[in-house]
């Protein structure tokens, strides 16, 4: 059940293009489960194995994207259940993460398919798998295009949800005043970086296929089907490990040193010590810090706390200041 948090404040860290990131993915999924049906169906009703094979690789993409548009819905949902003590910014990169192992997994099928093929080579329909391929390669790109404007759209602005900083002082509250952020290095939804590799990827092993195809039916090139499938399996297994370790690098909290950095230099002229430095990512564009510093006792903490809160990404900051005796 959801709940509403009794605070004056919600932890929405959600990202500026969430909801239409959403609606985008939605329509990916049923276009890309549509030639799933479409295949396996024909492939049935004519015997093609051709058709059957590339129907049910499809059918692991299709479930991947379902997983994105999934995390998109649960996020949204489940914004303000206090259940979540930093919001459901972060379940976009769990998805990921498990988009990620999909796309391994599927570049260990064909790397393994292809080599197998090159020693043992089998017979090739090559004009209705170049059919298969064109129509796949249609749907892929137009599944990209919907995808591409909010794949980049989300490297170039920040969350719009997340413009509150809540700080914290032993236990005392307060909010810091709203800042629009300029620094845009950080946006990144690795949800929606998944569905669009899953995508791009069936593009390509769908390129590399037409061009093996091609090759072999004009030719004679039929070893160049098979290597073109270790190429594109080692391709693929290069942005699934690039998709892991991003996702998983949230996932476990990893500081965000740019950040951080930032929150050094803040303080830089004040004179005070930071004792202890958490900073980590708690959505596409937002950043939650503990800040534990010593100094004097005659140091003002209000000065100290507006510095923070203007830095750029920083969302959801605690606050500690322990005074040093004379």
């Amino acid at each position: 059940m959801q709940s509403t948090s009794p605070f004056r404040h919600e932890h929405v860290y959600l990202g500026a293009n969430h909801d239409r990131n959403t609606r985008r993915t939605l329509w990916v999924v049923v276009l890309t489960a549509v030639m799933m049906v479409a295949e396996i169906a024909a492939g049935y009703l004519t015997g093609s194995m051709a058709l059957l094979a590339d129907g049910f690789h499809m059918a692991t993409h299709t479930g991947a994207l379902a997983i994105a548009a999934g995390a998109y819905v649960f996020a949204r949902r489940h914004a303000h259940d206090q259940r979540f003590s930093f919001g459901t910014g972060k379940v976009g990169d769990l998805a990921g993460f498990a988009s990620a192992l999909v796309l391994a997994v599927i570049a260990i099928g064909i790397g393994g398919e292809s080599l197998w093929r090159l020693a043992s080579p089998s017979p090739v329909e090559f004009g209705e798998a170049i059919v298969i391929a064109v129509i796949g390669l249609m749907v892929n790109i137009a599944s990209a295009l919907l995808l591409m404007e909010g794949h980049h759209h989300d490297h170039a602005h920040h969350d719009a949800h997340a413009h509150h900083a809540h700080h914290t002082d032993h236990s005392d509250h307060g909010h810091g005043k709203d800042h629009p952020p300029h620094h845009h290095a950080h946006a990144r939804d690795n949800n929606l970086r998944s569905a669009y590799l899953h995508v791009v990827a069936d593009a390509l092993t769908s390129v590399l296929a037409i061009a093996a195809l091609l090759a072999g039916l004009y030719l004679g090139w039929t070893w160049l089907d098979p290597a073109m499938g270790v190429v594109g399996a080692v391709v693929i297994a290069r942005w699934s490990y690039s998709l892991l370790r991003a996702s998983a690098t949230v996932l476990l909290d990893v500081t965000d040193e740019q950040v951080a950095t930032r929150i050094r230099q803040a303080l830089a002229d004040e004179p005070v010590q930071i004792d202890d430095l958490h900073v980590w990512r708690i959505g596409p564009t937002a950043r939650a810090a503990i800040v534990s510093l010593s100094g004097p006792a005659e140091q003002e903490e209000t000065p100290l706390r507006q510095k923070l809160a203007a830095l750029e990404q920083l969302q959801h900051l605690s606050l500690e200041y322990r005074r040093l005796p004379a």
